[in-house]
């Protein structure tokens, strides 16, 4: 359909002494020569009048576009903004928290606008919160067979090359957990592009029965989910977002009885928490109040123990059903947690308890920030060579490249002039640690044993602790608090 220069759909304005009837099927104005003070050329002078007539209001549903306003009750039925229904494992605000623990007070400022007195006792309160926390972390820096190709291909890009590191470590570190095997499903929150279910998938090879539940609350383009064809591994891409997620409505975890893996690389704030509560306490919990024996489960109720015994004296232990869980680990990298929220963050108890509230907890989660502040003056060194990788579209573009440091009105050089840029540094890092300790503890309280590690050198991501969680029944050595 043609539309009028007037029309909002048309890109600029027609060349001088040119048609100003913009054809939209060939995107471009027409460019047949006019009349001197004629806007139009015979050919479309009548259309043009007709469609000039004719009004554009804006979409009620969205208004940043626009529709006529003849064709308002016809747009409305398809209009991309409109209402769609929710699917059966939608439930609002199912992983929130709850809301009336959420409220902080309107008048809190930037930390920029504090002053040195009020920043200072915020800062004896980190640390006194602080005290006895074990702020080295260990290197559980790891790699994987299956990434050994592409690790080595000599057409990675700085950024590729990034991204294929974190990914073989949180892959090394998943095995590791003993968690990579048949029988089971793995969640990836935050998807992006699916790049990481991508590898489990290529580590697990021909497992049988293993599925993959991608959940991502935004479109994305060029994904890798798609491109599996195999017989024993299916992909499910849920778009939703993590907070309204309810597992157990999925059909595939309802019916079948899957263990869940929750897995996630650079899991954004406040996403980690809601992810978390997503697991451990809305689908986790809700075999307990149904008190539903899964199928393994049953098989090993009913073996009598003189029978399992028998067999694992024989030599066949991998005959001897293992006690199941719904939630048989989680693996996830963590990330921004200047985005973190009062409301669902998971570990209000534990701050709770140190005397903390939301109002330290809004400024100990700006302050987090500040883990990166030294390294702005490597971002501008580099700053360059960023440039010219922008050109290449091949890596994880949707996920965090770690080389665009966030500079708020938080940021190091805008403070009080208290501290120098290294002693922000550990507080940032502080900040960081105490609301993953929270999470932690969360964890503990609900069954797991959790535990926090550097996955990865911070020269690949400044973002590069893990956090990793078993059922408190596993025998892994690596799941210790």
């Amino acid at each position: 359909m043609a539309t009028s220069a007037a029309s909002p759909h048309a890109p600029g304005f027609s060349a001088e002494g040119r048609c100003g009837y913009y054809v939209e099927k060939k995107k471009r104005f027409c460019r047949m020569v006019v009349a001197a003070g004629k806007r139009f050329c015979g050919e479309h002078a009548g259309a043009a009048e007709e469609e000039d007539a004719r009004k554009r209001i804006l979409c009620p549903l969205d208004p940043k576009h626009t529709v006529y306003e003849d064709q308002l009750a016809k747009h409305l039925k398809k209009c991309n903004s409109r209402e769609k229904p929710k699917p059966d494992f939608y439930i609002q605000d199912i992983n929130a928290g709850l809301r009336d623990e959420t409220e902080i007070p309107e008048q809190l400022v930037p930390i920029s606008s504090l002053s040195e007195e009020q920043l200072e006792k915020l800062i004896k309160k980190l640390r006194k919160a602080s005290e006895g926390l074990n702020s080295t972390l260990k290197d559980h820096i790891m790699s994987h067979p299956a990434l050994h190709d592409a690790l080595n291909d000599p057409k990675n890009g700085d950024s590729a090359t990034k991204h294929l590191k974190q990914q073989a470590s949180i892959l090394g570190n998943i095995e590791n957990l003993k968690l990579l095997g048949p029988r089971r499903c793995f969640v990836e929150f935050g998807a992006g592009k699916g790049k990481l279910s991508h590898w489990v998938d290529t580590a697990l090879k021909d497992a049988e029965k293993v599925h993959f539940i991608l959940v991502e609350k935004v479109t994305t383009r060029f994904k890798v989910d798609g491109k599996h064809r195999k017989k024993n591994s299916v992909f499910e891409r849920l778009q939703i977002d993590i907070q309204h997620l309810c597992l157990n409505k999925i059909p595939v975890l309802r019916e079948g009885k899957l263990p869940v893996v929750g897995i996630g690389k650079h899991l954004c704030g406040m996403a980690t928490d809601l992810a978390l509560r997503c697991l451990v306490e809305t689908y986790a919990a809700s075999f307990e109040e149904r008190n539903e024996e899964p199928l393994a489960k049953r098989i090993k109720n009913d073996k009598t123990e003189k029978e399992i015994y028998t067999l694992a004296k024989e030599g066949n232990e991998k005959n001897v059903p293992e006690k199941w869980n719904p939630v048989a680990g989680i693996v996830i990298a963590l990330c921004c947690h200047h985005r973190c929220d009062w409301r669902h963050y998971v570990g209000k108890e534990y701050f709770r308890a140190l005397g903390l509230g939301a109002v330290e907890f809004h400024y100990f989660q700006r302050m987090s920030s500040w883990a990166t502040c030294g390294m702005r003056k490597t971002s501008l060194e580099t700053s360059n060579s960023t440039t010219k990788r922008q050109d290449n579209q091949n890596d994880d573009s949707e996920e965090h490249d770690d080389g665009g440091y966030r500079i708020t009105d938080d940021g190091a050089d805008s403070l009080p002039g208290l501290l120098g840029v290294e002693e922000k540094k550990k507080i940032g890092h502080l900040c960081k640690l105490l609301i993953d300790q929270g999470r932690i503890q969360y964890l503990q309280q609900k069954g797991f044993s959790p535990a926090l590690q550097y996955y990865t050198d911070p020269l690949v991501s400044l973002e590069n602790v893990l956090l990793t969680a078993l059922p408190n029944h596993s025998s892994s050595p690596e799941a210790t608090a």
